[in-house]
């Protein structure tokens, strides 16, 4: 494939990512639903998944809270989820080249079924822009394990390139030295048994010094191609490690990708790219059980005419119904996932011949099981595991495990385009004369029934998903925030509905932009679930605050300020007699800000915990670095 098709393929990807994200082009912050984007973030112990509540976004808010003083912190939300789109696209595209000889057409057919999906589209909308990262990594993953399991392709490709250099430098030589010779003897012929006699040895010796040289580079290009190919494994683990599920997808693909013999190997790897969440599940509150409430709240949901079943093949089924475009609330859901499924179906054949039926499996896999976890007998099994099983709250959200056949479906996206064409030919033998035209002619279709079932994907989601601006007083209130205690903050509850942010139910972006830590419950009200969340201490102080205890009290639990959020709905109880004994610092129309005098010091972590999970994150983040520059290195050593 020739520099300038990849070029195009890298623009078109970079064309829909802008279609899609294209409202958060302007200033302001991604604030909707799970997402919360601030102009700077701390590093709180909740930032390092050592708070009361489930290392959930680690190290997702680790990162953000030790850049974000150099950088806005909006900005790096919105660089990241634009490069992870990007990605997504970019890698499907190189995936459908490299698994399936797909020329251009083909890999833009591939390249759109990966970006312009009821995934993406719902993921976005409920704000799991980081969960989005972690997709993108999965046909990096899998190109990578692919390389590693068949490292003689890589090999084959240097010892051809430097028997193709040697080659050329001989023929040069030959042409040099027969000039010479020909300028010495005034005939190009040397003198009987002399001339000849000297240029068959010294081609002799160059034949046996340029073969040795020749397998010395060889061997150099088969580590540098392995060297590369691990670190571009590693790379592309961290990079999907930026969140618990993200890491958990790249294992699947890339363990069962690489093959028995470098599993372990692999697995290690993946194993310390999962430090940060590892460590905090281990030390903080990650380790105790979930609320089995949460297994049917989160657990997949059917849309118009489709099962569960269908919805999940699809590609679609979030849990939170209000997280979802408007053409999947109507029969088009139907007729987009016919459509959708049509196309993967016709590519299913081509795509097993060539071998690649781990990655089919998988997809049929991430389909089945959480169809299966939305039964009864499905949720009987998923509430007794995160009860019984450290961490398994991660599994609550069984829907987003679909991102499992994304790579799978967009190798048979790609495939079917010249399934089609070869079904084509048996009626029109004409189309030999034009298969670049005619498999471009498909390409061309099949982009437009991927899209158009789904127009509201574009611009920001149908608008939903668009920057927003924080009051003034958000800032005076963090510059007011000057000695040690944790924050509590009112109305109850985890999520506001702010004038300034829109209709849709956002998280409190408190615990983002306070430099204290901010008490939550951790209780959500998912479909008329109560789910209730890890933070013990912080549902103490809450039921304190409605019920108007004393600022001694809440000292007494290691709270120094009340923040009082006054444009968002919810209950506030009693605790106007709680403030009343408290000391007011800051007010304007949308915050309030209270100190409580002498709290007791109630840390969540001691030093030698912080020590260790900076300590895990020091090595996510040298993993993801170190391995990007040597993949980098190794791809291209000049």
């Amino acid at each position: 494939m020739t520099a300038s098709a990849r070029l195009w393929v890298a623009a078109y990807c970079a064309l829909l990512t802008a279609v899609i994200v294209g409202p958060l082009a302007g200033s302001g912050y991604l604030l909707l639903r799970d997402a919360v984007s601030t102009p700077r973030s701390y590093l709180t112990d909740s930032a390092l998944g050592l708070g009361a509540a489930a290392p959930r976004a680690v190290p997702q808010d680790a990162l953000l809270a030790v850049l974000s003083p150099v950088v806005d912190g909006g900005i790096l939300v919105k660089a990241i989820l634009i490069v992870s789109l990007w990605s997504a696209g970019y890698g499907a595209a190189v995936l459908a080249r490299r698994f399936v000889s797909a020329t251009t057409g083909p890999q833009l057919v591939a390249a759109t079924l990966a970006l312009w999906n009821p995934f993406v589209a719902e993921r976005l909308l409920q704000g799991h822009w980081s969960l989005l990262a972690g997709y993108a990594a999965l046909p990096w993953v899998a190109l990578a394990a692919m390389r590693l399991r068949e490292p003689e392709v890589d090999s084959s490709v240097g010892i051809r390139s430097y028997e193709r250099s040697h080659t050329e430098a001989s023929l040069a030589r030959a042409a040099g030295s027969g000039t010479d010779s020909t300028a010495e003897t005034g005939t190009g012929r040397g003198s009987p048994g002399s001339v000849s006699e000297v240029d068959s040895a010294r081609a002799s010796g160059t034949s046996i010094v340029g073969r040795a040289w020749s397998g010395v580079q060889a061997r150099r290009s088969r580590a540098g191609a392995r060297i590369g190919a691990w670190a571009a494994l590693v790379a592309a683990f961290a990079a999907a490690g930026l969140t618990p599920t993200g890491s958990l997808l790249a294992a699947v693909i890339g363990l069962a990708m690489i093959g028995w013999r470098k599993m372990l190997p692999a697995g290690v790897l993946w194993v310390l790219t999962c430090a940060p969440w590892l460590t905090a599940t281990a030390l903080g509150a990650g380790a105790e059980p979930s609320d089995p409430e949460g297994v049917s709240a989160f657990a997949a949901r059917a849309e118009p005419w489709l099962g569960t079943l269908g919805s999940l093949a699809g590609l679609g089924g979030i849990w939170n119904a209000e997280a979802v475009p408007g053409s999947r609330t109507t029969p088009v859901a139907f007729v987009a996932t016919m459509l959708l499924l049509g196309i993967v179906a016709l590519g299913v054949r081509a795509v097993w011949a060539r071998g690649h039926r781990a990655l089919l499996v998988i997809a049929v896999v991430a389909v089945v099981v959480p169809a299966l976890g939305a039964t009864s007998g499905g949720i009987a099994v998923g509430e007794w595991l995160v009860v019984h099983v450290p961490g398994a709250g991660l599994l609550r959200d069984s829907q987003k495990y679909v991102a499992l056949a994304m790579p799978a479906y967009v190798l048979c996206a790609a495939a079917a385009c010249t399934t089609v064409l070869t079904f084509a030919r048996r009626f029109a033998p004409t189309i030999h004369d034009g298969v670049r035209t005619g498999t471009s002619a498909v390409a061309t279709l099949f982009i437009g029934l991927l899209i158009l079932p789904l127009p509201d994907l574009a611009w920001g989601v149908g608008g939903e998903m668009r920057p927003v601006h924080y009051p003034a007083g958000w800032e005076e209130v963090v510059e007011h925030i000057d000695a040690p205690g944790d924050v509590a903050v009112l109305p109850a509850g985890m999520f506001r509905r702010f004038p300034y942010s829109g209709t849709a139910p956002v998280l409190d972006p408190a615990p983002r932009i306070l430099p204290d830590d901010v008490l939550q419950t951790g209780e959500l009200r998912v479909r008329g679930y109560a789910v209730a969340g890890e933070g013990n201490r912080a549902r103490t102080v809450e039921t304190a605050l409605l019920e108007g205890a004393p600022a001694t009290d809440l000292a007494a639990l290691g709270v120094g300020w009340i923040l009082i959020e006054r444009t968002t709905p919810g209950p506030l109880g009693a605790s106007q007699s709680t403030l009343t004994t408290t000391q007011l610092t800051y007010q304007d129309p949308d915050l309030a800000l209270y100190r409580v005098p002498n709290p007791t010091p109630t840390d969540t972590a001691t030093p030698t915990q912080r020590r260790i999970s900076a300590t895990a994150h020091l090595l996510w983040a040298t993993l993801l670095l170190g391995a990007l520059l040597t993949a980098t290195l190794c791809r291209n050593p000049n």
